[in-house]
C-alpha cells in the first residue's frame, strides 16, 4: 500500500488481485469504516460479494452514523458530520456510489451540485445575552502570546506531546480567546484533551483557518447521515450480494501468534512519486513502538447472535476488518419527559470489550484502557429538538436570519451560545432533515459541552434533565419570553436526549502505539478500522478518518496496485502557512507584533535581504508584511 496525489491514479481502476476470488471477507461492524472496507473490497478488491460478510451488533447499519424517526421517541441524531473538499478518500469513494435520490447519478455528484448551488456560511456563529449576536464579528482575538503559544505547539515535535493534556501548551491567553470558542465546539475539544490531536488538527486543516469562523469551509449533506452516507453504501453492497448478519456481537477474535515472522510489508510501493516516497521511508510516519514481525493470524471470531453463541474458524484466506472500540458505545437516550440514563459499564460483544479482549494477545494491538477507562473525561450530551408547527421557528429565524423551511443553508454550521452554562451549541442543517419529515417541522441537533453544570434556566445538570426541559433551557438562550418557554418545550416541540459517555475518547492524551497500525506488522489475514485504528497525518472523529482506514486496510491485505491518496498537503503549501500565519492574527501582518529592539532589528535586515525577491512578493501577497 503506498500513498499518490494528483489524478492520475485518483481515475485509473486497478487490476483484478491475484487469488481475491479465492478468499472470504468478515468484517465487523457496519459504521463508515467497515462499509468503506466493503466497498472497496467490492469495486477495486474485485472480490464476489457473496464472500464478504457483514456483522452488526445492532439491529441496524450506520455506527455513529445515525438519523432515525424512532416509534415512542420521534426523530433522534446522536450527531451530525461536517465534510471539507479535500476528504480526498471519501471523494473517491462516493463518486462509485449510486445516489438512492436521483437515477443515474452518484452520491458525489449530488453532493457537489448540492453544495455549488447552495453553499455553507454561516450569519451568527455565537450568542449571548439570549439571542443576541456574541458581537465577534470573525474575530480569533488572539494576542501575540497567544498566537506564539499556539505556532509553539505547532512546531513541537510529535514525541513531546505524548500524553500531555492542551492546557500544558495553552494558558488563558489561548483558552478564553473567541479563537478557542470558535475550536473547541466546532470539534468538541475539552481542556484535558490530547495536546497531539489538537496540533494533528491545525496541521490537517491549516487551509480552513480563514474559513472557522463563518464556516465557509465546510460542506454538509442534503439529509440527516444515515440517509445521505450510510443508506446509499448499504444499497449498493446489497446489490452486489454482500451479506449483512444484525444482532450479531463479535465478543472476540482469536490470534495465533508465533510461528515465525509473518508478511513483510513495506510501507512504499510502486507508482508512488519521489517526494511521497522520501516522506513515508524518512520515519516522519511514527512506527507503533510495540510492533513486531512475529506472524499473527487470525483464527476465530467468537460471535453471539441474540443469544446463541457460535464461532467461525478462519484460515489465511479468509480476512477479518475489526472495528475496535467506538464512540457511541453505551449511549442512552431519554425521552420528551426522562432524562437519558448514565450506563458507562462496558459489556461483551461491545467494540471497547472485544478491543480488550484482543489487546491481551499483542502488545502490538493497542491499548483500549487509554480511551475508555474515564467516561466522565470522554462524555456530552446531544438533544434532538423536533417542532411540531409555527411557534418557534421565529426565534430560529431571528437568529439564523434565514427562513429555515426553504431547504437551503439556514445555521450553516452549530450557533454557540457564549454564556451557557453547559456550553450549549445547536444548529439546524437544510431542512427537512428526513426524507418523510412533515414539512412544517425542523429538526435540530442540540448538544452541551459542559452537561454536568446547573443550567442557566433550568437550575439543573444537563444529565439530569428531560428532553423537554433541555428545549427549555435551548428557548430561554434565544430569547423566548420566559413566561411563553415552559409551554412551547411541552406543546410545541418534541425533544429526545441522549447521553454518551465515550463519544470523544479518541482525543484523550495517548502516545503512539495506543492505537493499532491499521494492518499491525507481521498481520497475515486481518486489519483494525475507524476511529481507533492509527494512519498517519489525518485527524480523527472525521469521516474521512474512517474511510480512509477502510481503503488502506484492504488495499494492504489485498495488494491493491493502486495508491491510496495521501492526507491534503496544505501542512506542506507556503501559501496556507502563510494565509494561516495572518488570519489567525486577523488580518494583522507579522511586522505589527510587539518585539522587542533586537527582534526588531533582526526583522528589519532579514526584510531589507529579501526586497525585490520573489520572497518578499508572496510575503506582501498574503499580507504577512
Amino acid at each position: 500500500m503506498y500513498y499518490s496525489n494528483g489524478n492520475y491514479e485518483a481515475f485509473a481502476r486497478p487490476e483484478k488481485p491475484v487469488g481475491v476470488d479465492h478468499k472470504n471477507a468478515y468484517i465487523i461492524g457496519t459504521g463508515l469504516a467497515a462499509l468503506s472496507a466493503a466497498c472497496y473490497l467490492v469495486r477495486d478488491g474485485q472480490m464476489p460479494g457473496d464472500h464478504i460478510h457483514i456483522l452488526e451488533k445492532d439491529p441496524v447499519p450506520g455506527g455513529a452514523c445515525d438519523g432515525a424517526d424512532i416509534p415512542g421517541l420521534g426523530y433522534v441524531m446522536r450527531g451530525g458530520r461536517e465534510m471539507d473538499n479535500h476528504f480526498e478518500v471519501m471523494w473517491d469513494l462516493f463518486r462509485s456510489i449510486p445516489s438512492i435520490e436521483t437515477e443515474g447519478v452518484s452520491v458525489l455528484d449530488e453532493y457537489y451540485w448540492l453544495n455549488k448551488e447552495d453553499p455553507n456560511y454561516s450569519l451568527c456563529r455565537a450568542t449571548k445575552d439570549l439571542g443576541k449576536d456574541a458581537g465577534f464579528q470573525g474575530k480569533f482575538g488572539l494576542s501575540d502570546k497567544a498566537s506564539q503559544e499556539i505556532m509553539k505547539l505547532f512546531f513541537t515535535p510529535d514525541e513531546e506531546l505524548y500524553d500531555k493534556p492542551i492546557t500544558d501548551f495553552f494558558d488563558d491567553e489561548v483558552l478564553n480567546s473567541n479563537f478557542w470558542l470558535y475550536w473547541r465546539t466546532m470539534f468538541a475539544f475539552e481542556n484535558w484533551h490530547s495536546a497531539l490531536e489538537m496540533k494533528l488538527y491545525i496541521k490537517r486543516y491549516i487551509h480552513h483557518i480563514g474559513g472557522l469562523p463563518d464556516f465557509s469551509a465546510l460542506r454538509f449533506t442534503r439529509y440527516n447521515q444515515y440517509e445521505s452516507m450510510i443508506l446509499p453504501m448499504v444499497k449498493y453492497l446489497e446489490s452486489h450480494g454482500v451479506q449483512f448478519q444484525y444482532n450479531t456481537k463479535v465478543e472476540n477474535v482469536e490470534f495465533a501468534i508465533g510461528g515465525g515472522d509473518g508478511p513483510k510489508r513495506e510501507h512504499t510501493g510502486v507508482g508512488q512519486d519521489t517526494i511521497l516516497k522520501i516522506q513515508a521511508t524518512s520515519g516522519v510516519f511514527k512506527r507503533n513502538p510495540y510492533s513486531s514481525p512475529t506472524k499473527k493470524l487470525a483464527v476465530r471470531l467468537d460471535i453471539d447472535h441474540e443469544g446463541e453463541k457460535s464461532s467461525i474458524d478462519l484460515t489465511a484466506d479468509d480476512l477479518v476488518f475489526i472495528t475496535n472500540g467506538g464512540c457511541v458505545e453505551n449511549s442512552t437516550m431519554g425521552s420528551q419527559n426522562s432524562p437519558a440514563a448514565w450506563n458507562p459499564d462496558l459489556k461483551p460483544g461491545g467494540g471497547w470489550d472485544m478491543w480488550r479482549n484482543i489487546a491481551k494477545q499483542d502488545p502490538s494491538f493497542g491499548h483500549p484502557n487509554k480511551f475508555c477507562s474515564d467516561p466522565q473525561a470522554t462524555k456530552w450530551m446531544s438533544a434532538t429538538v423536533t417542532t411540531l408547527d409555527g411557534e418557534i421557528p421565529p426565534y430560529i429565524q431571528k437568529i439564523c436570519k434565514r427562513d429555515p423551511f426553504t431547504g437551503h443553508v439556514v445555521t450553516g454550521g452549530i450557533v454557540t451560545v457564549t454564556d451557557s452554562n453547559w456550553l450549549l451549541s445547536w444548529t439546524l442543517n437544510r431542512q427537512q432533515q428526513f426524507r418523510d419529515q412533515p414539512k412544517d417541522q425542523l429538526c435540530v441537533w442540540v448538544y452541551g459541552l459542559f452537561p454536568d453544570k446547573p443550567g442557566n434556566y433550568v437550575k439543573k445538570p444537563m444529565t439530569e434533565c428531560t428532553g423537554e426541559e433541555i428545549c427549555e433551557e435551548w428557548l430561554y438562550h434565544m430569547g423566548v419570553p420566559t413566561d411563553k418557554i415552559e409551554a412551547l418545550a411541552k406543546n410545541h416541540a418534541n425533544t429526545v436526549p441522549v447521553m454518551m459517555p465515550y463519544i470523544t475518547a479518541f482525543f484523550m492524551p495517548r502516545a503512539a502505539g495506543d492505537r493499532p497500525d491499521v494492518v499491525p506488522d507481521g498481520a497475515v489475514n486481518f486489519a483494525f478500522l475507524g476511529q481507533f485504528a492509527e494512519t498517519p497525518r489525518d485527524t480523527i472523529f472525521t469521516t474521512e478518518y474512517s474511510m480512509r482506514t477502510g481503503m488502506e486496510a484492504v488495499y494492504t491485505l489485498l495488494d491493491v496496485d493502486r495508491g491510496v491518496p495521501e492526507v491534503w498537503g496544505s501542512v506542506y503549501d507556503v501559501r496556507n502557512l502563510l494565509n494561516a500565519t495572518v488570519k489567525l492574527r486577523d488580518g494583522k501582518p507579522v511586522t505589527d507584533m510587539k518585539l522587542n529592539f533586537i527582534e526588531k532589528a533582526v526583522l528589519g535586515k532579514v526584510l531589507k535581504k529579501l526586497d525585490g525577491t520573489d520572497i518578499a512578493t508572496l510575503l506582501k501577497e498574503y499580507h504577512v508584511i
